[in-house]
Formats: structure tokens, sequence, C-alpha cells
């Protein structure tokens, strides 16, 4: 039996207690704000000092992970020396870490993954009195339950070795990588407030050189996650901002802290790249004759309020086949009718037409188009890939499922029908505001999805009028 590391600051930086801790953890959570459907972070940025201080920023990023208990099954911690400085990242030989809460147990087969970088070692004199890593267990052991841990003190690497440490650990959802940093230190509440905003909008960015030394106790292991999000294309939102001026200190000398979390980009499925591909090939090749047949069905519409008829046997066979399409019409950039097919029923071509003459004259939401607004015109085209259920029980599995900025949704509540193209996220990013003004759309207000409700999800690839030649009939470029 190996030994165990055991608490260094526990009745220092947060109750030595089980039960006060618990008790503790369980508050600040609890007070935390998490929008309904928020995606679970592949990685998290937390701050370390004692709880009456950080805990409340702590807390913002923690919360974030109830959906993944048992989901998260192992923890990559890296925190920075406050105590014996290290040379590259260091391992400890322990295998566990006590607190208060119980014994974390240290990932043995994560360890050897990583055991053969020279960057790397294990040095437990390092580890023996360090804050910035134990004060996360509690947390996650409150969150999560069982997990296992890979915890690493940072001393002085470059970004791309710690990058090269956290590639080797990546491994899918049953992984989370935590990195524990404070920010400025010891400075009035304004300047305080005023370099942690510059910290802040440099992690947003990426940048890790625009991170000085004395904005961020953390900034070297902070630096290899943002290495790792350039690389891997992740998406950062800040949780919280604030100091121990906001919690439990004066404001004359304060320490901030700050969360933020990170998510991987949303996974496309086989027959979604499929789709991409195919369509994106089709509208390089036919794009302009669609928003030619858009083009001439308005026209038709405005000089002899009659529908197209397109003949199949004009189309070329990419425009006859079946095909699913919606128009967009808009005028100054505000909408001005949109109309369109869910599901493929009729060759494309003829979908396009007709749809566009509906845009203009039947979508009921607008007037019928009229001469004056022509010049003004602008058109886009939506191709719908086909639509696949969403296998949900409750709402809540719904806005977790969704893709924000990728999916379209159809949603079914009862004789309540309606839907969204992917478009739709520009102007709401937030899966709940999605989902509830979707739900409005379809007559159903407020109240919470019926059970035995139904959800399509879709994606579409575009081409807009902007493409037209100069010379289109019923537009500016």
């Amino acid at each position: 039996m190996g030994w165990i590391r055991q608490p260094a600051v526990a009745g220092m930086f947060y109750p030595g207690d089980p039960r006060a801790l618990d008790s503790q953890v369980h508050a600040l959570l609890s007070a935390a704000s998490v929008p309904q459907g928020a995606p679970v972070p592949k990685a998290l940025i937390a701050p370390h000092a004692g709880y009456v201080y950080s805990g409340p920023t702590a807390a913002e990023a923690y919360a974030r992970l109830a959906p993944a208990r048992g989901v998260i099954t192992r923890v990559v911690l890296l925190g920075p020396c406050h105590r014996v400085p290290v040379r590259g990242l260091a391992l400890s030989g322990a295998e566990g870490f006590a607190t208060p809460l119980g014994t974390v147990p240290v990932d043995a087969a994560a360890v050897a993954a990583i055991a053969d970088l020279p960057q790397v070692q294990v040095f437990d004199e390092t580890h023996a009195q360090e804050h910035s890593l134990e004060v996360h267990l509690p947390f996650l052991q409150t969150v999560l339950g069982e997990f296992s841990l890979v915890p690493l003190v940072v001393g002085q690497a470059p970004a791309d070795e710690i990058a090269d440490v956290l590639e080797r650990l990546w491994g899918g959802p049953e992984t989370l990588i935590v990195v524990s940093s404070d920010l400025s230190h010891y400075l009035p509440y304004d300047a305080c407030r005023e370099i942690d905003a510059r910290t802040c909008s440099a992690i947003e960015a990426l940048d890790i050189g625009a991170i000085g030394r004395d904005q961020a106790c953390g900034r070297i292991p902070v630096g290899g996650l943002l290495e790792v999000a350039r690389r891997r294309g992740l998406a950062v939102e800040t949780l919280d901002l604030r100091t121990s001026g906001d919690t439990a200190g004066d404001k004359a000398r304060v320490v901030g802290y700050g969360a933020w979390a990170f998510t991987e980009p949303a996974a496309v499925s086989e027959a979604d790249r499929d789709f991409e591909a195919e369509t994106r090939t089709l509208l390089a090749e036919h794009g302009e004759r669609l928003l030619r047949l858009a083009a001439a069905a308005i026209e038709q519409g405005l000089i002899n309020d009659r529908p197209p008829k397109v003949d199949p046997a004009t189309l070329p066979p990419a425009l006859a086949a079946p095909g699913a399409a919606f128009v967009t019409l808009k005028i100054d950039g505000r909408l001005r009718g949109c109309i369109g097919s869910p599901q493929a029923h009729r060759p494309l071509g003829t979908d396009v037409a007709d749809n566009a003459f509906g845009a203009a004259f039947r979508d009921p939401r607008f007037p019928r188009l009229t001469l004056k607004e022509k010049p003004r015109l602008a058109l886009s085209i939506a191709v719908l890939s086909p639509a696949a259920p969403l296998p949900c029980a409750t709402e809540a599995e719904l806005l977790a499922a969704l893709r924000p900025g990728v999916d379209g949704l159809i949603l079914q509540d009862g004789p309540h029908r309606a839907l969204f193209l992917p478009a739709v996220w520009a102007d709401l990013p937030d899966p709940a505001q999605f989902v509830g003004r979707l739900k409005q759309k379809a007559g159903l207000g407020d109240r919470p999805l019926a059970p035995g409700f139904k959800a399509w999800r879709f994606i579409t690839e575009s081409v807009a009028g902007a493409d037209l030649p100069a010379d289109a009939p019923l537009w500016q470029r």
C-alpha cells in the first residue's frame, strides 16, 4: 500500500471539519448561476484562494460540471508552485490525495502515459505544502463523486511543453482539465479590476503573450491550456470575474479571481459531413442557377401575381432531384419574408422557386412584397439536410443535446409545431433562449414542453443573393 498525500491547508483555506466543509461547498454551488442547457466544459480555469474569498468564483466554474457526474472520471489538475520551485511539471509519488471529504486516487495509468516526457518529473517536495491543487479537490469531490486525479504542479515551462502534456492526457468526455490560478495580487480595488479585465480579454482571445507575470500567479499553466485551446479550436466563456473586495475583504488591498470554461467544437456526424460535402459541391456548381430561379419566381409574382411553374425536365439532374430549402428575404438587413420546406418532397429547383414566391407574397407575418421594395431586396437560400430525431425525454436533455451555431431545430408538442434555421443562433446564441423563442413561435408560450414532445435537428448549407451578377434583376449587390 502506497502513501497518501495529506491535506496541508484544511482548517485554513477551507474548513477542516467534514460536515462544515460539505455544507460550505454545497452552499457555494447552490448560489452559482448556470444557464439552462449550458454545455459541460472540457476545461476550466478557477481560483485557489481561501473559500471565503474565492469560493463564489470557483463555484461558478464547478457548478457547470453537475450534468457530468458519472461521466467525468478523471481530472487533470494543474497549478502553480507557491513554496518549492520546480522546473517543468511535477507529479507526486502519492497514490492518493486526501481531503476531509475523503481520498482521491491518483490515476496510475495516466501518470505512466506522461512519465517519459522530459518536462515531467516526480517531485513530492513541491506538492507537500502546495495549496493551488488541494483547494479544488473538495469542489470536485462534491460535484463529480468518484474520480481519479493527475496532479501537476507547474514551474518554469514553455506553453507548448505544457500543451504537449495535456494532449497526451486529453482523452474524451471522461477527462476534465482544471487549471488553478488567481489573478492580480494586493492592489487597490480599481487597479485590480482594470488589470484583471485585461487578463480576461487575453484569455478570451487565447492570447498567451498578453498575460504578464503580475497578472496571474498561474499564468504558466494557463498559457499551456490556451495553447491547446488554440490548437483544438476550443470556445472560451468567462463565467465570473471579481475580487476579494467583492467577497470578504476590504478594497484597499485586494486579490482578483476569475473563472473560465472551455468547450470543444460541436461534434459533427458522418451523415452531416457527407451532406456538407455534397451540398457545397451542388451550390458551387448550381447556386447561381438556384438564385436565378428564386429571382424569376419573385419577378413573375410582381408582374402577374402568379406562382411559378418550373418544369423539372429543364433542370440539371442535381436540381431535379428531391431537396428541401428555405428562402429568406431581407431589406436593409431586416427580415422581409421566409418560407421553406422542412423535408424534401419535390425537385430542389421547384422547391426553391415556389418558396421564393411564398416568402415574397405568402408569409403571414408580412404584407405582400411591392415593386417599390424591389431595389433593396436581398435573398438567401438554405438547403436542408434530412432531419434526424433527437431522442430527448425532457427539455433539459434537449438543451444539452443541441449544438449552438450548428443545429436547426424542428419542435413538436401536440398540435404545436415550429422550426428554426441554424442562422437564428446568430441572434439567440443561448440554447435556452433559442428553444424558448421557438416554443413561442409554435404557440406554446413559456410553459415547459409536455412529456412525449418530439424534436428533430438538421443542418444547412446556404447561398446568398450577393453572389448574383451585378445585372441580377431584383437586387443590388
